[in-house]
């Protein structure tokens, strides 16, 4: 018999496999999918999907940390007891491994059912024919009607929906209210504020702290920061059909302001920004109380508050139009394995992830803010302090928000993991000017995208 010891064990078993592979796995999908293993095609290939005393058997794929392993097992006993007939085996680890693992998995036709998808690599993975196509189930076996409509599409590629999206979270300024107070500076109107003002707030809180203490970390590594920027002009990281969609001055404009915080003090010396740049959450500025602002996802506001010791608070992002660039994030999504031998109960498990009101109960915001409302709005007073603090600020930004961007293509990865933070460092170091670094971005953006 199985016991929920036993198969969180046998969840937790993931073997490390070099990066690579998940080029060879999706290699192996093939340009597009067998027309007799998609959705309804009961072929075989299903990751551990099979009958046991005849019940179908799905296998559960998430990331994440060990609390979101024990909730999520509390989420299959519950499907389990609603649906008698299916058997969910967990399977989970961290980050890093999950996509080595899912990689493998999809090569040797091991894949798991239903597998939490993640923005970056959806779009890869669907267009290798890995990801199975969730349209026929909408407003069926999967409830769609509930779901936020900003974010309730942000799975397609063409016509087709290959994930749905587990909750939202947005970019946003994560302030020390008091921070600024010990440097008599006081918190901006994040209604009104441009990136000039911005950076002038932020230098003057330097000046005004003890040594060590800086305005802002420096937002210049993270690809996001970007993408809000460019929104405010009306661009994006990415067309809708998977090329580079920013100008050289929107690049220049971008870096001119990236260079005006180093050289106003407004952040750390470079070399100290370079180090901090990889550390996380627990050792970034704001956490060690060494700065009074930097920007991260909404749902990071307790982690940090927590790692701080104090109480923080969100501002908009700055901006120099009436767009504010900002947009909803689908922290993640809930997607189903091309070949699952049983793609009904599929969807039927992932209807569950979604739509329970029990599972949206043991989830509350920890995969985004629910992107059902319904299921949203009934967990809002159950959350902590600083995620109640990021659900009103969610609210807040609603009017102004823009479009979800597309799912970004294959290739994006290397200019959100590389380009995006080494072209940055030139400019920590004035090794390019802001035209320079312009150049070099939309010349080695446009070879990561080369397909």
């Amino acid at each position: 018999m199985r016991t929920r010891s036993g198969r969180l064990a046998r969840g937790s078993l993931l073997r490390r496999v070099p990066a690579v592979v998940l080029a060879l796995a999706l290699a192996a999908c093939g340009s597009g999918a067998d027309p007799g293993s998609g959705p309804g095609s009961g072929g075989a290939g299903s990751g551990g999907a099979g009958r046991a005393a005849g019940k179908v058997t799905l296998r559960l794929a998430w990331w994440g940390s060990d609390s979101r392993h024990a909730y999520t097992q509390k989420i299959i006993d519950l499907f389990e007891a609603k649906h008698p007939d299916i058997v969910v085996d967990p399977d989970y680890g961290n980050f890093d491994d999950y996509w080595n693992k899912l990689a493998t998995g999809i090569a040797g036709g091991n894949a798991p059912d239903v597998l939490q998808q993640d923005t970056k690599y959806l779009r890869d993975y669907a267009e290798r024919g890995a990801m199975a196509d969730l349209s026929p189930y909408l407003g069926k076996e999967i409830a769609v009607a509930d779901l936020d409509p900003v974010v309730a599409t942000s799975g397609r590629v063409g016509d087709k929906t290959y994930g749905l999206p587990t909750g939202v979270n947005a970019y946003a300024v994560v302030a020390d209210p008091a921070a600024f107070a010990a440097a008599r500076v006081p918190l901006p109107d994040d209604a009104t504020w441009t990136w000039e003002r911005f950076t002038s707030v932020a230098a003057s809180i330097t000046k005004g702290s003890p040594k060590g203490v800086y305005g802002v970390q420096d937002p210049g590594p993270v690809d996001i920061t970007l993408e809000v920027f460019a929104g405010q002009r009306g661009e994006r990281l990415f067309t809708p059909d998977g090329r580079p969609g920013l100008s050289k001055a929107t690049l220049t404009a971008y870096y001119t302001m990236l260079a005006g915080l180093v050289a106003s003090g407004a952040e750390p010396p470079p070399s100290v920004s370079v180090e901090i740049a990889p550390a996380g959450v627990d050792r970034s500025l704001v956490a060690t109380g060494q700065g009074a602002m930097a920007m991260f996802w909404t749902n990071q506001l307790g982690a940090l508050a927590k790692a701080a010791g104090k109480e923080l608070t969100l501002l908009r992002l700055p901006g120099d139009s009436p767009t504010s660039g900002t947009y909803y994030k689908p922290a993640m999504f809930w997607s189903v394995n091309a070949r699952t031998a049983h793609p009904r109960e599929s969807a039927m498990l992932l209807d569950f992830l979604l739509n329970d009101p029990e599972a949206a109960r043991l989830t509350l915001s920890d995969r985004g803010l629910p992107a059902n409302l319904v299921r949203r709005k009934a967990v809002v007073g159950s959350l902590g302090t600083a995620d109640q603090v990021a659900a009103r600020f969610l609210e807040k930004l609603r009017p102004t928000i823009g479009a979800t961007p597309a799912l970004p293509p294959k290739g994006s990865g290397k200019i959100s993991g590389t380009v995006v933070k080494k072209t940055n460092e030139q400019i920590l170091f004035k090794r390019l000017t802001p035209e320079q670094a312009a150049d070099t971005f939309l010349r080695q953006a446009a070879s990561a995208l080369k397909r």
